[in-house]
C-alpha cells in the first residue's frame, strides 16, 4: 500500500479491516506512524484502528512517531489513549524520542506520564540514552524535567556516556545539575579516565571547579522536591532570582 496518498484509505470507509496485520504483526498504523503519515494516521484512528497494537518485535505505533520523530502522531495517538508504558524493554517510547534527539515528542511523553528514570537492562535510562546518542536538547530537557543524573546503566553514568561520546556541552550540563565525576563504572573508571588527553571532554571535567554551597542546596532542594513537585517551584513564595536559580534558569 502506498501511504502516501490519503485517498489510498478509502478502502478505511468500505469494510476493509484496518487493524490487519503483516506476519511481522505490523498493522497499517504501525506503517504511518513510522513514516510521520499524519493524515493516514488520523483516518486509520478515526475508523477504529487499535492505537496499542504491539508488533512481533514489541513495537507500538507511538513507539514508531518517536522513531519517525513526528510530534503530531505522537499527539493523536496519546488522544487516542495510546500508553506511554511498554511491556517490551527494547521498544520504549521515552527512550527512542531520548536517543533520536526528538524533543518535543519527549516533552509531549513526559507531561502524559512518562517515567523519567526507567532504567532499562542493557538500554539504561532515558537520560543515559540521550547522553550516549547524543542528543544535547533532550539531555537539557530530561535534567530540568528532574531526571536522576546519576541514574544510567547499571554502573555506567550518564557522565560516563558523554564523555565517551566526546560531547563537552553535554559533559557541562550534567556536572551543572549534579553529576559526580568521582562516579566508577564496573571496570572501576571514572568519567575522567574515559576522557581523551586534550580534549575538550577533558578540559570540561578538569576545569570543574568544587560545588558551592548554594549549588549543593539547589540539589538537595531540587532532589526533597521531586520530579512530580519541580513544576511548582514557580509559584514558591521566593525571589524571583532564587526561583530562577533553582530552575537553572
Amino acid at each position: 500500500m502506498d501511504w502516501k496518498n490519503i485517498t489510498d484509505l478509502n478502502f478505511c470507509l468500505q469494510g476493509f479491516q484496518v487493524n490487519t496485520l503483516t506476519l511481522d504483526g505490523v498493522s497499517p498504523l504501525h506503517e504511518a506512524c513510522l513514516t510521520g503519515r499524519y493524515a493516514c494516521a488520523k483516518v486509520l484512528l478515526d475508523n477504529g484502528a487499535n492505537a496499542q497494537a504491539v508488533s512481533a518485535d514489541g513495537a507500538t505505533p507511538l513507539f514508531n512517531s518517536c522513531s519517525s520523530g513526528n510530534v503530531a502522531c505522537v499527539r493523536l495517538l496519546l488522544q487516542h489513549g495510546a500508553s506511554v508504558h511498554t511491556d517490551h524493554q527494547l521498544a520504549s517510547p521515552i527512550h527512542q524520542a531520548a536517543k533520536n534527539g526528538h524533543r518535543e515528542c519527549l516533552e509531549l511523553l513526559l507531561s502524559s506520564g512518562a517515567q523519567i528514570d526507567l532504567e532499562i537492562p542493557g538500554v539504561g535510562t532515558p537520560l543515559y540514552a540521550a547522553c550516549r546518542a547524543p542528543a544535547a536538547e533532550c539531555v537539557e530537557l530530561l535534567l530540568r524535567s528532574g531526571a536522576d543524573v546519576g541514574s544510567g546503566c547499571g554502573q555506567i553514568s550518564p557522565l560516563h556516556a558523554a564523555v565517551c561520546a566526546g560531547e563537552a556541552d553535554i559533559v557541562k550540563f550534567l556536572l551543572d545539575f549534579g553529576a559526580d565525576r568521582a562516579s566508577r563504572n564496573a571496570e572501576g573508571k571514572t568519567p575522567l579516565n574515559l576522557s581523551a588527553p586534550d580534549s575538550a571532554v577533558r578540559f570540561a571535567l578538569e576545569r570543574r571547579a568544587p560545588c558551592f554551597l548554594s549549588e549543593l542546596c539547589r540539589f538537595c532542594i531540587r532532589r526533597s522536591l521531586g520530579r512530580p513537585r519541580l513544576h511548582r517551584t514557580s509559584s514558591l513564595f521566593l525571589p524571583h532570582s532564587i526561583k530562577n536559580f533553582l530552575l537553572h534558569k
